[in-house]
Formats: structure tokens, C-alpha cells, sequence
């Protein structure tokens, strides 16, 4: 009698197929809250657009600028050294101030928004949570 053998053959054994790995995102960091504050309104709109168009050209979701109230500080002075108490002047500071709401950023958002330049006159507050 002939016993027949298994044929082997050449090709390895085809089992499940493994799909490509998907690409690792960068990790996101929740929200970032920016605060800018300025004596002159046109400088800190200008710089709220910077941020903005950087924000948004590395894929961060944005939301604002929102206006907060603005802040009035009032002085009041005699206009003479000694006598005449009813002649006085007044001046006052006006501080500016707006919210950015950036979510949804990566690392990248925040290397842009670090290396980013701005006008003289705008303080920024970054807060990331």
C-alpha cells in the first residue's frame, strides 16, 4: 500500500491580517485660558488676531476673543499746592482686558504661541488646565 504524504508547501500559513498601526497623535492638553489686558484697545485687538490665526493654523479650536469689562482707575487732584479746594483735576487709567479659550491643543499650539511675538503694551496671562 502507498501512504500518501501531506504535501508541505513553501508558504507560510496565512492567519489573521494585521492592520497598519494608526498613526500616534500628539498628546493634547485639555484647555488653555488667555488673558491679555492693555491701556489701548487697538493694540490688544491686534494682538488677540496674532493669537488667534497662530492658534488656529496648528489646529486648536478657538473661542473668543471675548471682551471683559474694562477696568477704570480714577484719580483725583488738587490743581493748587495750598489753597483753593474746589479747583481739583481728575484722570483715569482705562485697562482693556480679553478672554481667548484655546481647547482641543497640542505641544505644537504651545511652541507656536511661545515663540510668537507681540506688541509692546500687551500683558498676557496663560493659564493651562
Amino acid at each position: 500500500m502507498a501512504v500518501k504524504e501531506p504535501k508541505i508547501s513553501a508558504k507560510k500559513p496565512e492567519g489573521p491580517k494585521k492592520e497598519a498601526a494608526p498613526k500616534k497623535e500628539a498628546p493634547k492638553i485639555s484647555i488653555i485660558r488667555i488673558r491679555l489686558s492693555a491701556f489701548d484697545h487697538t493694540v490688544l485687538d491686534e494682538a488677540a488676531t496674532k493669537i488667534i490665526e497662530t492658534a488656529e493654523r496648528s489646529g486648536a479650536v478657538v473661542h473668543g476673543p471675548i471682551p471683559l469689562p474694562t477696568h477704570i482707575r480714577k484719580f483725583t487732584v488738587n490743581r493748587s499746592t495750598f489753597v483753593h479746594k474746589n479747583a481739583r483735576d481728575q484722570f483715569e487709567m482705562r485697562t482693556h482686558r480679553r478672554l481667548i479659550d484655546l481647547s482641543e491643543t497640542t505641544f505644537k499650539t504651545m511652541e507656536s504661541l511661545q515663540s510668537l511675538s507681540l506688541p509692546s503694551g500687551v500683558d498676557i496671562e496663560i493659564k493651562m488646565g
